[in-house]
């Protein structure tokens, strides 16, 4: 088990649908320690029936700096240092997933790159000090970042800003000797993308693209993200990683 003994902060888990979800089951499988964040007190009672009991739990709401350096402050008092990080975290208002672009509000898009985006930032900068040499931190990501997917809008301007805040943040990073790396994951249901306009049709569509007629599952994101969290994947710096079964080739 190439994840014995590490221990990895999982953020966004909401349910057992979630592609995060599907990244901690893998981990767990490979003998990670898990550690998981939630945003307020509803999302940690859903998240306390999925966790066992040696699995820790703390706040983190990603719209607050106080919030993430108090949850780092409470990770490093618990468990100390840790081998790797797994941003699963992404927000628009419903309104912003449908229609034309040109109505995106100018505070629904500024809301959906702070908590799509620069949490991401946010959260790597107050992990910096706890990740041992060797980790890995992994987003997630999609598609709509480099085509335009109908209804996707904000999301889509979203992930295109947090592939690229990528690619800068593995630059710095791997200075620390910690690797970071995106997935764009292939259209999954999801409670995330459920808030998308059309949605069905939307992974009806991607399903029918896959090269075997089958859509991605979480559990096969969460394969290739416990790759790359670990120092398996140290050559791997700055990349987004497609898990779509081919999807984005055609």
């Amino acid at each position: 088990m190439f994840l014995e003994g590490k221990k990895i902060v999982i953020m966004g888990v909401a349910n057992n649908k979630s592609i995060a979800w599907g990244c901690a089951k893998a981990m767990k499988d490979q003998g990670a320690t898990l550690i998981y964040t939630y945003q307020n007190e509803r999302m940690e009672k859903q998240l306390a029936k999925l966790a066992e009991p040696e699995d820790l739990l703390i706040e983190c709401d990603v719209t607050s700096d106080e919030s993430i350096r108090r949850a780092f402050g409470t990770i490093e008092a618990r468990v100390g240092k840790i081998d790797g990080l797994v941003h699963a975290i992404a927000y628009s208002k419903k309104e912003e997933l449908g229609g034309n672009v040109t109505d995106i509000s100018r505070d629904g898009y500024a809301l959906a790159q702070d908590i799509s985006a620069y949490s991401l930032l946010a959260v790597a900068k107050a992990a910096k000090p706890l990740l041992k040499k060797g980790s890995g931190i992994v987003t997630l990501t999609y598609m709509g970042s480099v085509r335009a997917i109908p209804n996707y809008n904000v999301m889509g301007i979203a992930k295109a800003a947090l592939e690229s805040t990528v690619r800068y943040l593995a630059a710095e990073m791997a200075h620390v000797g910690v690797h970071v790396n995106g997935i764009s994951a292939g259209a999954i249901k999801t409670l995330a993308v459920s808030g998308v306009s059309g949605y069905k049709d939307l992974i009806k569509e991607s399903d029918s693209r896959t090269v075997d007629g089958v859509g991605v599952t979480i559990d096969e994101v969460g394969q290739t993200a416990a790759f790359l969290v670990s120092p398996l994947a140290s050559g791997v710096i700055g990349d987004i990683v497609y898990v779509d079964k081919g999807v984005h080739l055609t």
